[in-house]
């Protein structure tokens, strides 16, 4: 039973929580609403989509074998002003606006023009040679194989058969242009694979556009058919081969290999109606929408690859990509990568190759001038410094080991040798997950 509460002692407490709530009250700071903060803002503006220049006068051509001309931290800022880079940025942004919400799907073989019918063809003779040079025992182990050069090889002897289909007008324009597509597909010396190859096989492309092969009308075909067979065929050969990865842990985190195909998948789902970005994390929507959209495909091919599940410790990029507002966002953000990480890197763009259709820029250093070996004859990748004694190789301390082409072996290897030995397939967790 609760004791008995008279007046006098409801009165003495009523006294006191008034003085209590007047002391109180006057210390009370003013409560004001909170001031949402202010959206941060990129510092790099969006590249926008130039205009494509017409292609030149055939008449001016002197065709000629291409090489490296960006040998030095002035090449690049020369290379970076000059008509050629805007020519790249124009190409590839025009083949990624082409693509814009369509499906793979939408663009049928047998409706495409005859010159992208015989790339079509050319990139089926190639994998044809991947049948004829088998991958050579390698004991286990999970670095590039040996037989990846006798392919390379192949491809060298079966080039100007392909490139003559494509009706090009002299032997000098199918060296020049062929140059391009041999390395496309990996480097032959080191055994690797990564964005500097892939746009190799972009500008491949482009020197066909620059002979009128190519006109602007058959983009939506390049972009949705072709480049989408030439991934699928890395991927054979990465698998084939164990490629590995340029650049060891990747640049970005994006892919270990490719690029490209994110910057075409997100122009693919720019508008669409109820995948989202945050969608990769949908197993169901990678199975269903994957082989319709390049970004939902290269997730999921990705996540298969990996051996441990979730993309926040595989690719924490993508990971972090998938929480943007929209596609727009997505895609500005491909644009400004392209800009930054590939044509703005300098131990990606040293390997690029400037010839008579993509011509390099006035004053770039050469490589016989300065005591550079030609691409195909460089063991070790990565910057050069020029000097007064010539050329020498110069370690980097904002990569990954890719200055040194560090040997990395890819995890496609990985997998490819654990399904030998009978290991089990699938995921597994890490230990803190």
């Amino acid at each position: 039973m609760l004791p008995a509460i008279d007046d006098a002692s409801l009165s003495s407490r009523s006294r006191l929580v008034n003085i209590d709530k007047s002391q109180i009250h006057g210390k009370l700071p003013k409560l004001t609403p909170r001031k949402r903060a202010p959206p941060q803002q990129n510092p790099l503006p969006v590249p926008e989509t130039a205009p494509l220049p017409p292609p030149p006068d055939p008449a001016s051509f002197s065709f000629c074998e291409p090489s490296r001309r960006i040998l030095s931290p002035r090449d690049h800022e020369l290379f970076q002003a000059s008509p050629t880079y805007d020519l790249v940025l124009s190409f590839v942004f025009s083949l990624s606006q082409a693509a814009t919400d369509k499906k793979l799907s939408s663009v049928r073989t047998e409706e495409t023009p005859g010159a992208v019918r015989q790339i079509l063809s050319i990139l089926s003779f190639i994998d044809d040679t991947i049948q004829r040079c088998p991958p050579a025992d390698q004991g286990g182990s999970r670095f590039g194989n040996s037989a990846f050069r006798d392919f390379i090889d192949s491809i060298y002897t079966q080039s100007p058969s392909w490139h003559s289909l494509l009706g090009l007008p002299s032997p000098s324009a199918i060296l020049e242009v062929s140059t391009y597509l041999h390395n496309s597909f990996g480097n032959r010396t080191r055994i690797d694979y990564g964005s500097g190859h892939e746009l190799n096989f972009i500008i491949w492309l482009l020197c066909l556009n620059r002979l009128s092969i190519l006109p602007p009308s058959t983009f939506p075909t390049i972009a949705l058919l072709v480049i989408p067979r030439y991934i699928y065929l890395m991927r054979k050969i990465q698998s084939t081969y164990y490629l590995e990865p340029a650049g060891s842990h990747g640049v970005w985190g994006l892919d270990d290999y490719h690029f490209l195909p994110f910057l075409f998948g997100a122009s693919q789902l720019l508008h669409h109606p109820y995948i989202r970005p945050l969608s990769i994390h949908n197993e169901l929507v990678l199975e269903e929408e994957g082989d319709e959209y390049l970004y939902l495909n290269m997730v999921r091919e990705t996540m298969a690859s990996k051996s441990v599940k979730g993309l926040k410790w595989t690719q924490p990029m993508l990971d972090d990509i998938s929480g943007a507002k929209n596609w727009e966002k997505v895609e500005q953000g491909m644009r400004r990568m392209f800009v930054k990480e590939v044509l703005g890197k300098l131990p990606v763009m040293q390997h690029f190759l400037f010839g008579t259709l993509v011509p390099a820029a006035e004053g770039m250093s050469r490589e016989g001038t300065v005591g550079v070996k030609p691409e195909a004859e460089e063991k070790e990748g990565g910057e050069v410094a020029i000097g007064e004694g010539g050329a020498r190789h110069v370690h980097r301390d904002d990569a990954w080991g890719d200055c040194c082409g560090i040997k990395i072996p890819s995890t496609v290897a990985a997998n490819q040798e654990a399904r030998k030995q009978g290991e089990e397939e699938g995921l597994r967790r890490i230990p803190f997950d």
